[in-house]
């Protein structure tokens, strides 16, 4: 079963209690998302292997760690989880980026794929998805299955908010993908919408309704 890891950084829960008040606007929700985008994947990195190498400092030479292993690639699902892409490559300037589009049929809530392009060695790195919202768990769930069919198997899930429904399919769907949140919250409501979450991530990261 994939680990869930919960984030109790007291930065993270201050910018997300105020993106959840519905009075904060777009500018700032997108600027909150951006920067807490980058807090977590801070933590979500941690395991990166390392090697020893040797540099020369103005002082002296020193054996130092540097990041070695597999690369990262981000794969946003669009479009909410484009406002988590750049909070990261600010700490991961290498990193490529693919995209995912779906969109959730508003009667069944199943997913719909409309459009999925991947780095070309994708295979061959460590893969972060990234939606702000995991509530029914069927965009995500979906947006993986698609990344596995070509071919990638080290992936990573990270969101903002999620649901305990959203992390049961999740490890059902995919037991070998961890998932990365801010917060865990209470429920889904009737219309699929996490409680007590922020609303559409999306419309609000936007401004469209």
């Amino acid at each position: 079963m994939s680990k869930v890891v919960v984030f109790d950084h007291p930065l993270i829960q201050h910018k997300l209690s105020i993106m959840r008040d519905h009075r904060t606007g777009c500018k700032e929700f997108r600027e909150l998302l951006d920067e807490i985008s980058m807090l977590m994947v801070y933590e979500v990195t941690r395991d990166l292997q390392t090697e020893d190498v040797q540099i020369e400092t103005p002082i002296c030479v020193t054996n130092t760690k540097m990041l070695a292993g597999k690369p990262i690639g981000i794969i946003p699902i669009l479009r909410a989880g484009l406002g988590m892409v750049d909070g990261i490559l600010n700490l991961i300037p290498n990193a490529k980026v693919g995209h995912i589009g779906l969109y959730r049929d508003p009667d069944t809530l199943n997913p719909v794929e409309y459009y999925c392009k991947l780095p070309e060695d994708a295979e061959h790195r460590e893969l972060i998805v990234l939606d702000p919202m995991l509530a029914t768990g069927g965009s995500a769930s979906a947006a993986i299955g698609f990344i596995k069919q070509r071919g990638c198997h080290n992936i990573r899930l990270v969101n903002l908010i999620a649901a305990p429904e959203g992390i049961a399919r999740l490890q059902k769907d995919h037991p070998d993908v961890d998932i990365y949140v801010a917060a865990l919250d209470d429920h889904l409501n009737e219309h699929g919408y996490i409680v007590p979450g922020l609303g559409d991530a999306g419309d609000r990261l936007f401004g469209t309704k």
